[in-house]
């Protein structure tokens, strides 16, 4: 829902502004101290965190709500326990923005005359495996430390002091985050949470719906774009970069900015989180599309299971492959022509393998997938090679080729033919071109999936970030417990798009098509699948054009 507010004409706006409120003249004459650099918004979130065990602010983009707390930040540390003094903890959701923090906190120290060490580097640990990661911090004479963690729950174990998630939205796990933090205020801690929004479904959301229900004691703040202006942002802005303010002028500044955005203005400018939880696929539809009874097929394997012999991971995984895989495959109709689609990860995400069917009427079915975590390289490919060896009438897939995942596309492609394995570098302009015919074949109920929470969760993920469906950089946690990243709707975005492409059947039938599982009828044997017979006969997919005719 669009906020009325901002839909004013610029000269309404202008006229507003040159009304009641303040000359950039004055703000330029108004130098005392910080009750005179910081603009009124920024100064009732310092009141805020001073009054509230726990603040939760949803703001608009790049308003300095996060530069206004960092001073709060140096002045809270730099007290004495006796005046409120306490240690401060930052956590972003990646290292750019902790230093930044820290960076505008030592400037803040400084303005403030505050004894403060140079910002500092060092290496922290919380204890996880290989989980020394690179952390900022500022330490005061009163004894106290401005310290920029990682986002990660554990990193708040044993501390005690002021809290800051910044952009939480955007945290990986915030829930478990503010579980953390909020262990630190029964001995006088304080925590404030800010952020811009990302979708009605979002943790971040659920805190703020929370809170203005009574479920949660929390104080809930909020500044949009217009609320930032009124306070006087284009003037500050005016007077950093030496130019004229006008009410003129901000107005059209205005109306520049809130174009740029387009449809994402009401999210990152007016605090009014997206519909759908900010997702490109409504989850209603998602769910309406699944429909098969179908497996998903999880494989995972303990850390050990990679340094095992080489006969003994593959011995592993063929026994997995003819347990599980092989009574799906079975399954599969030979009449029909099928490919697949892989999102590759080796440690922190999950690897998905999802082949897909080109039905009579030309509908998509995805009759089961794959999931495999902390798979070896080589046992993926024992996988991958397994099933494409058996779907009927393959037609290929398009993989993953970005970062690890090239190895395996690059395999696939030498077994395979690069004209029937494309090796996909992920970019927003290959997004752009693919996900709108999957979201319209969504719509028009031309794609059918299996029945899994866990991958309507992934294909929810999925949001419109600047123009381009993607899925963001935050990460959930599926039945399991372990993390996903939107694997499987990358995974289909890839299967639905080679279902699309161009292509041609190669001379062979696979294992899995009519009469092709008995050697008898001609069918191959699979005692050796390096050796396997693949020119038994040709088909034209449905509705491919052939270079130079039939």
């Amino acid at each position: 829902m669009t906020d009325p507010t901002r839909l004013i004409s610029d000269a309404e706006w202008a006229a507003t502004r040159r009304a009641g409120l303040l000359a950039s003249a004055q703000l330029a004459r108004d130098a005392g101290g910080i009750e005179g650099v910081l603009l009124d918004y920024q100064k009732e979130l310092l009141a805020s965190t001073s009054h509230h065990a726990v603040t939760l602010c949803e703001k608009s983009r790049r308003i300095g709500a996060t530069w206004g707390i960092a001073s709060d930040a140096a002045l809270t540390a730099a007290a004495v326990k006796s005046a409120g003094g306490m240690d401060v903890f930052y956590i972003g959701y990646n290292k750019e923005m902790a230093r930044e923090f820290i960076d505008v906190c030592a400037m803040w120290a400084k303005s403030f005359s505050e004894a403060a060490s140079e910002v500092q580097e060092f290496v922290f640990d919380d204890g996880e495996p290989d989980s020394s990661i690179q952390a900022f911090r500022i330490r005061f004479a009163s004894g106290f430390e401005i310290i920029a963690l990682p986002s990660r729950p554990r990193s708040l174990r044993g501390m005690q002091g002021f809290v800051i998630l910044d952009e939480a939205a955007f945290h990986d796990d915030l829930d478990a985050m503010m579980k953390a933090a909020l262990a630190l205020l029964m001995w006088g801690g304080r925590v404030l949470v800010i952020s811009t929004h990302l979708g009605v479904a979002n943790a971040f959301n659920r805190l703020i719906e929370d809170a203005r229900a009574g479920r949660k004691p929390y104080h809930v703040e909020r500044y949009t774009f217009d609320d930032a202006l009124r306070a006087g942002l284009y003037q500050r802005i005016c007077l950093v970069t030496g130019k004229e303010w006008s009410p003129e002028a901000e107005a059209t500044w205005r109306a520049e900015i809130i174009a740029s955005y387009g449809d994402d203005a009401d999210e990152e400018l007016f605090c009014i989180p997206s519909q759908g939880g900010g997702v490109y696929l409504a989850r209603a539809l998602i769910e309406a599309r699944m429909i098969v009874d179908g497996p998903v097929l999880r494989l995972s394997r303990p850390a050990e299971f990679t340094f095992q012999t080489k006969e003994y991971r593959e011995a592993d995984i063929l026994a997995w492959c003819k347990k599980q895989l092989d009574p799906v495959l079975k399954k599969l109709d030979g009449d029909r022509q099928h490919g697949f689609g892989q999102d590759f990860a080796r440690n922190c995400d999950l690897s998905v393998l999802a082949p897909i069917e080109i039905g009579k009427t030309l509908k998509r079915t995805v009759p089961f997938w794959i999931e495999m975590s902390n798979i070896p390289f080589e046992q993926q490919r024992q996988v991958l090679f397994y099933m494409c060896d058996r779907l009927p009438r393959f037609i290929g897939g398009k993989m993953d080729a970005s970062g690890n995942g090239a190895y395996l596309a690059e395999v696939a492609a030498q077994r395979y033919g690069p004209m029937r394995i494309e090796q996909v570098k992920m970019s927003a302009e290959w997004y752009l071109e693919n996900f709108p015919p999957l979201k319209s074949a969504f719509e028009d109920g031309t794609i059918l999936l299996p029945m899994d929470a866990d991958g309507a969760d992934d294909l929810a993920l999925v949001q419109t970030i600047r123009g381009i469906p993607r899925v963001p950089d935050i990460r959930t946690k599926g039945a399991d417990g372990k993390k996903r990243h939107g694997d499987v709707a990358i995974a289909l975005v890839l299967a639905y798009a080679q279902t699309r492409a161009q292509l041609v059947e190669f001379g062979y039938r696979s294992p899995n098509s009519r009469d092709a599982n008995n050697p008898a009828k001609g069918g191959p044997s699979h005692d050796d699948d390096e050796d396997r017979d693949q020119s038994r006969w040709w088909r034209p997919p449905l509705g491919a054009r052939i270079r130079g005719g039939l």
